[in-house]
C-alpha cells in the first residue's frame, strides 16, 4: 500500500508577514501627545469670551503704545487749549457750544470744558500713562512675589515664619490709606516745596509704593504651593541625586507654578489700573495737565452736572478695560487648569 499523499487542501499555508495588513497606529483614546501649552492654547481658542476679551485688551494696548502716532494722524494733541484758541467752541461759561460735549468731525470725543482740550487725545494718552504704570507695577510685583514666595516655601523654618508674618502685616495694612498719607511725605523729601514735582518722579514713586505693598498676595500663594510641592516624589528624587537648590527651584518647582503666576498677574493688572486711577482722583499721583484716567474722571466730576459727556468717555473706557481684562484672566485660568472651569 502506498501512503496517501497530502492533498492541496490540507497543506499548511504560509503567509508572508509583510502581506498581513496592519492597523494604523493611533494614540490611545485617553491620551494626547500634544504639549500642555498647546492644549491650553486650544482650550483658550474655544472660549469665545476669552478671545473677545483678548482682542479688546489688545486694542487698548495698541492704542496706548501708538498714542503719539494716532494723535499725529488725528492732528491734535492733549495739551493745546483749542477751546480758548478757537472761537465758537466754548460759550461764555466755558462749556462746549455744540451738544454732547462738542462732538464733531474735528473733535471726535468733544472738547474739555473750561480749557477746551481735545478729549480724544487726552483719552489716548491717559490710557498710555495708566497702562504704563499698571503694567510695570504688575511685572515688579509678580517678580518680587515669585522670589519671596519661592524662598520662603523652599527654605521653610525661621525664614518661612518671618516672611509669613511680614505678609500677614502687609495684607492687614490699609494700603490705600497708606498711599494717601505716605506718598506726599515721600515727594516732600525728594522735591523742594518751591519746585514742581517732575512727572517721572511721580510715576516712579507711584510704582514704588504700589510694588512695596502689592507683592504679598502672590508671595503668599506661591509659598503655599511650594510647601506642598517640595514634599512630592520628584523633588525628593532630585535631592537624592544631588541636585543643587537652584536646579530644584528652576527645573522642578518653578515650571509647576506658571499657572498660578499667570492667573495672578492677569488679575492684578486691572486692579492696579483702578488703584492708580483712584489715587489720581483723590489727588495722590498724577495731576493735571498730565493725561490720565483718574485725572480725567476727577476733572469730569467737577463739571458733570453741566456736561456729563466729558466724564462719560474716561469712565466708560476704564470700565470696559477692567471687565475685559478680568474676563481674560478667568479664561486663562480655565485654559491652564480645566478642573477650575465654571460649570
Amino acid at each position: 500500500m502506498t501512503s496517501p499523499t497530502p492533498s492541496a487542501t490540507t497543506a499548511p499555508m504560509v503567509v508572508a508577514e509583510d502581506a498581513v495588513p496592519t492597523a494604523p497606529k493611533t494614540p490611545p483614546r485617553g491620551g494626547d501627545s500634544r504639549s500642555p501649552g498647546r492644549l491650553a492654547w486650544l482650550r483658550f481658542k474655544r472660549d469665545r469670551t476669552g478671545v473677545v476679551s483678548a482682542y479688546v485688551v489688545l486694542v487698548f494696548f495698541v492704542a496706548g503704545i501708538g498714542a503719539p502716532l494716532i494723535a499725529r494722524l488725528y492732528g491734535k494733541d492733549p495739551y493745546t487749549t483749542y477751546g480758548q484758541n478757537t472761537a465758537g467752541l466754548l460759550n461764555d461759561f466755558g462749556f462746549p457750544v455744540r451738544p454732547n460735549g462738542g462732538i464733531s468731525g474735528d473733535f471726535w470725543f468733544g472738547v474739555e470744558p473750561q480749557l477746551g482740550r481735545d478729549v480724544f487725545t487726552l483719552l489716548l494718552y491717559g490710557i498710555r500713562n495708566s497702562l504704563l504704570i499698571a503694567t510695570v507695577t504688575t511685572l515688579l510685583v509678580t517678580f518680587l512675589g515669585i522670589v519671596v514666595g519661592l524662598t520662603a516655601g523652599y527654605l521653610g523654618g525661621r525664614t518661612d515664619y518671618l516672611v509669613g508674618r511680614v505678609i500677614d502685616i502687609l495684607l492687614a495694612f490699609p494700603s490705600t490709606l497708606f498711599f494717601i498719607a505716605f506718598w506726599p511725605v515721600m515727594i516732600s523729601i525728594l522735591v523742594s516745596p518751591e519746585d514742581a514735582t517732575p512727572t517721572w518722579l511721580t510715576v516712579v514713586s507711584l510704582i514704588s509704593v504700589m510694588t512695596a505693598f502689592g507683592w504679598a498676595p502672590i508671595a503668599r500663594l506661591l509659598r503655599g504651593e511650594v510647601l506642598a510641592l517640595r514634599e512630592r516624589e520628584f523633588v525628593e528624587a532630585s535631592k537624592v541625586t544631588g541636585a543643587s537648590p537652584a536646579r530644584i527651584i528652576f527645573k522642578e518647582l518653578l515650571p509647576n507654578l506658571w499657572t498660578p503666576i499667570l492667573v495672578q498677574a492677569t488679575l492684578a493688572l486691572p486692579m492696579y489700573v483702578t488703584t492708580e486711577a483712584a489715587l489720581a482722583f483723590l489727588g495722590v499721583g498724577l495731576s493735571d495737565p498730565t493725561p490720565d484716567w483718574g485725572v480725567m474722571i476727577q476733572r469730569g466730576a467737577q463739571v458733570y452736572q453741566n456736561d456729563i459727556t466729558y466724564m462719560l468717555f474716561p469712565g466708560l473706557t476704564m470700565v470696559i478695560f477692567v471687565i475685559a481684562f478680568n474676563l481674560l484672566g478667568d479664561s486663562v485660568r480655565d485654559a491652564l487648569d480645566p478642573k477650575t472651569r465654571r460649570r
